[in-house]
């Protein structure tokens, strides 16, 4: 899973901001058996791989530390030069642009100034909140991985709101656009010119 947020007058970056997990739907408790340096890194590879098909660029990509103050150099953890530093290292080593691990709670102020492109968080909440902070009613699920393009609303099913005619539908309908830039930009890229040209026209 990848939350997503469009460039507007709150995400500066030319290509919006991207956050994917390490982990999502756990328990906290477990969040520190599921991590590993190849799990950290198959999640940079993903972000690259999403942000430069909207970039049309290499991406920048900040990577949480998983402890407070990314560790405090051991103080509150090691994961950070254990599990973490080792993936980013990988990363660097296969040309990507990525940094960290670093702090939450400064690298998502960056990141949503347009330092990064793209955020790999640790865990479901570091990563969710920050981003539906920053625009909750615009955030966009894109499932990462598939051979399809696949995006939904980054919220629930909100049955409370059904046929009241309360729901926000903001989500949704960049759910529909995402999927519709996705869509011409993968048609372009294997020549289906035409087809590209009508999925932008039907995103604006």
């Amino acid at each position: 899973m990848m939350l997503y947020l469009g460039p507007d007058h709150v995400i500066r970056g030319p290509a919006g901001l991207g956050v994917v997990h390490v982990t999502l739907h756990m328990a906290l408790r477990e969040v520190f058996g599921a991590l590993s340096t190849d799990e950290v890194l198959r999640k940079i590879r993903l972000a690259d791989g999403a942000l430069r098909e909207l970039k049309q660029a290499a991406p920048r990509i900040g990577v949480c530390a998983l402890n407070p103050h990314a560790g405090e150099f051991g103080l509150f953890g090691d994961e950070e030069t254990t599990l973490i530093r080792p993936a980013v290292e990988r990363a660097v080593e296969e040309g990507l642009l990525v940094s960290g691990p670093l702090p939450a709670d400064t690298l998502m102020p960056q990141a949503r100034d347009g330092a990064y492109d793209a955020v790999v968080a640790m865990y479901h909440d570091q990563g969710h909140i920050a981003l539906k902070l920053l625009g909750m009613h615009r955030a966009v699920n894109v499932t990462l991985g598939l051979p399809i393009v696949r995006t939904s609303v980054a919220h629930g099913t909100a049955f409370d709101l059904a046929w009241q005619g309360r729901a926000d539908s903001g989500s949704m309908v960049e759910a529909l656009r995402v999927a519709a830039l996705l869509a011409a930009r993968r048609a372009a890229r294997r020549g289906e010119i035409g087809e590209g040209r009508r999925a932008v026209a039907a995103s604006r």
